[in-house]
């Protein structure tokens, strides 16, 4: 080659080599911190940057959260930032010639999320957050799911431990009995007796006892100890591929923190004979952290024969990892007695033979226990993650009631005597993954269930100031079901989503009856599809369109009756495995600043509401049934201090097979109004007043007999007389309304009356006013 070649060669080189250094001096770099609601450092996210041409360019954070993107051309670009369980951060930067952009995003649990590790911060009112419209991308998957926090909980005045779930818009929590037994639950357009149709788990442990002696579904949240609850992630209709039996109406997942932020000692007394102790530590043990907390109660109640409820409570947990990697052990361990004063015919009230707060059989009471075990592994790798949870429950309830008194036997009386004695096991595993697919991100879930209720003894007996007096019948009870489900979410643009899902349930009951011929073995097994679409966010405003089949369980020894136990005429056995059916439309908008609204309009079929009915031994057939209904709630933060919120719920029930005694369901509620304002820590005052309105609610078919609406009003007012320790005052119904806490309509038979008895409201007053005094130490 001749050195004129190799001269215009090496300009050539020259050349490219300056452009290529030019170029390279014209890109930026962006670099940023990934955390969550609490501050801790998210590793795993994807964070991808597009901009209006030229491939999209992608990073991972590492251990402490952080990631570079390297060679950026300027430009404007939409950054957006994903992992499993937490919403989607959407953000647009503008990117100059050269240097250094600075990115941080904090990334929001979404309210589908399933994780073992949190803390008393992990969950977040989007309503709270500065820039809420960024962080609406895949929070929710339909406009009746939400999380309510652990601030939300911590400034609210709680009377009973089930009335965390008040919290959920729409639900009325009420008793009928002593403080000891479940709380009755009240949810669109359902009267859910004592959990029938709400699914609840604790502390990844399920709380709903199927082929309960005391009712199907049969959901005892006195256990929940409220300062330990991180969150509750609720959502409502038969819509979500992972929920299965007894979520037909809807489901609560409350969550326990693992960490706590500080030692507290809470100490509390009022009337009644109230009083309450609790104290609760997480102190670090080498790589993780032990929640210690123990709780007792004592609860006399208004009544003339006083409740005596006495309560001892327990959890001890181990944890180790974060929101992204997480194990724990947890044990709990609870046990109470009780005297019960049960709802009372008006007339005795009326007549003077007994006062409002008297009770017709001061015999009636209870005792039960609850221990339980779980593990729950959570690990993620590479867009995935998988959980491992598996839990030991054994249980054991003693229940005396009499709720028609001299009816069915003049002379003994009609108490009865209901006995659950279990040991429940069970897991479940989920798989979840983020892909893309065509350019798409697509997230799949895989997930199986199983359990099996072992109930040695579960038996009715007619009794006599708790003396046996016959058996009405005593059985054993194998109760096993196993699911498998997948769901696949499919982002087909930015402002268009797709949910698909399907989940398949089995059941096997196997019933080992006192009368042999209303025993045997029964298996089932149903398919349930469901779907969704989301449409937005557009300006801070997303739309959901949901629908699915779902379905709830009947009692085991329904499915193989043949015989009545009291009456000896034949029957039918009940469908094991009943069809509901769901839809709903709705929308979510956090537009205005500090605003989160949501408006639902739902519809609810039902293909039968066959149940068993404990008190009776037997089945109780009734019809198919549809509800609709809509609810608006709100949540309204326009301070950090202040926080204000109002639900409202509408729903109607009916019948829709004709019958002559009319198509109202009995208890169903129509209207549900709730609402309050809070004061969080303004010059050291904190407080809050809540008003719930429970509507009217037909007690008989034909609308003939109708119960009273009840207002109630609670508050909470207290000072921070030092920077770890608070002082107090609850008042429960501050007007000392004089409602009824529930309603029914049957007949009863007090002595001397007409030996068929009499039809007539029977009712269980609310509580008068009440006022208690709490002190609270941290360290």
């Amino acid at each position: 080659m001749s050195n004129r070649n190799l001269s215009r060669c090496a300009a050539f080189l020259i050349t490219v080599c300056s452009l290529a250094s030019v170029a390279s001096a014209q890109t930026a770099a962006v670099a940023g911190t990934v955390r969550d609601e609490t501050g801790g450092a998210l590793p795993g996210v994807t964070v991808e940057l597009k901009s209006a041409a030229g491939a999209p360019l992608l990073a991972v954070t590492d251990a402490q959260g952080a990631f570079q993107l390297h060679r950026v051309a300027a430009g404007h670009y939409q950054a957006a930032f994903t992992l499993i369980n937490f919403a989607s951060t959407r953000r647009d930067i503008d990117v100059a010639v050269s240097g250094t952009v600075r990115l941080d995003a904090v990334l929001h649990l979404s309210l589908s999320a399933d994780v073992t590790v949190t803390g008393k911060r992990t969950f977040a009112n989007l309503a709270d957050v500065e820039n809420p419209a960024e962080n609406l991308v895949g929070i929710a998957q339909s406009a009746s799911q939400g999380a309510i926090t652990a601030r939300q909980l911590d400034a609210r005045p709680i009377m009973r431990a089930g009335e965390v779930l008040e919290t959920v818009p729409g639900v009325v929590i009420s008793q009928h009995s002593g403080e000891g037994k479940a709380n009755q639950y009240y949810l669109r357009g359902f009267n859910l007796d004592h959990g029938t149709d709400f699914a609840t788990t604790v502390a990844g442990m399920p709380v709903n006892m199927p082929t309960h002696a005391h009712g199907q579904g049969y959901s005892d949240l006195n256990f929940l100890i409220p300062e330990l609850v991180s969150g509750v992630q609720y959502s409502k209709g038969p819509y979500f591929a992972d929920q299965g039996d007894f979520a037909t109406a809807g489901s609560a997942n409350i969550n326990y923190a693992s960490v706590l932020d500080s030692p507290i000692v809470r100490v509390a007394g009022g009337g009644g004979g109230f009083g309450r102790a609790m104290a609760a530590a997480s102190p670090e043990v080498g790589a993780g952290h032990i929640l210690a907390a123990f709780e007792t109660e004592h609860n006399d109640g208004p009544w003339v024969r006083p409740d005596a409820y006495k309560k001892v409570n327990g959890v001890l947990r181990y944890s180790q990892g974060d929101a992204v990697h997480g194990f724990s052990v947890t044990g709990m361990g609870y046990r109470a007695t009780w005297n019960s004063t049960d709802q009372v015919p008006q007339r005795a009230i009326d007549r003077g033979i007994i006062s409002r707060f008297g009770a017709l059989d001061s015999s009636d009471g209870g005792d039960t226990y609850r221990y339980s075990g779980t593990v729950e592994w959570q690990r993620s790798k590479n867009n995935a993650t998988t959980k491992v949870v598996a839990y030991g429950i054994g249980y054991n309830l003693n229940l005396f009631s009499n709720f028609t008194f001299f009816l069915d036997d003049p002379v003994h009386g009609d108490q009865f005597h209901q006995t659950d004695h279990r040991f429940i096991t069970g897991g479940k595993v989920s798989y979840r993954r983020v892909d893309k697919w065509n350019g798409r991100e697509v997230q799949n879930t895989l997930g199986v269930h199983i359990r099996n209720d072992d109930i040695t003894t579960v038996g009715l007996f007619h009794t006599q100031a708790r003396q046996l007096v016959d058996t009405v019948r005593q059985d054993a009870v194998v109760e096993t079901s196993g699911a498998a489900y997948a769901q696949n979410e499919i982002a087909w643009s930015p402002w268009l989503r797709t949910l698909a899902g399907l989940r398949v349930d089995g059941y096997r009951f196997g019933v080992a009856a006192s009368d042999p011929v209303s025993g045997g073995t029964t298996r089932e097994g149903i398919v349930s599809p469901k779907g969704g679409v989301v449409i937005g966010p557009f300006k801070g405003t997303e739309m959901y369109i949901n629908g699915g089949l779902g379905f709830h369980s009947n009692d085991a020894r329904g499915t193989t009756i043949t015989r009545d136990p009291v009456s000896g005429n034949v029957v039918n056995p009940v469908t094991p495995l009943v069809r509901g059916k769901g839809a709903e439309v709705g929308i979510r908008t956090v537009a205005i600043p500090h605003l989160q609204t949501s408006l639902t309009v739902w519809t609810l079929a039902l293909a039968s509401e066959l149940v068993f009915t404990g008190d009776a031994g037997t089945t109780t057939p009734s019809r198919p049934s549809h509800r609709s209904g809509l609810e608006f709630a709100n949540y309204y933060a326009p301070r950090p201090w202040l926080i204000l919120d109002g639900d409202v719920s509408w729903s109607r029930a009916r019948f829709t097979e004709f019958d002559p005694v009319g198509d109202n369901i009995p208890g169903s509620v129509a209207t549900v109004i709730s609402g309050g304002a809070t004061i969080d820590s303004l010059h050291n005052v904190y407080g809050s007043i809540r008003l719930r309105y429970f509507g009217p609610r037909a007690l008989v078919e034909d609308n003939s007999v109708r119960s009273k609406a009840s207002s109630l009003i609670n508050a909470e007012v207290g000072y921070k007389l030092a920077k770890h320790v608070k002082l107090g005052v609850d008042v429960f119904n501050l007007l000392n309304a004089q409602d009824s806490d529930i309603d029914y309509s049957y007949t009863s038979r007090l002595p001397g009356e007409p030996a068929d008895g009499i039809s007539d409201i029977h009712l269980h007053p609310t509580l008068p006013r009440t006022a208690r005094i709490t002190l609270v130490v941290g360290f």
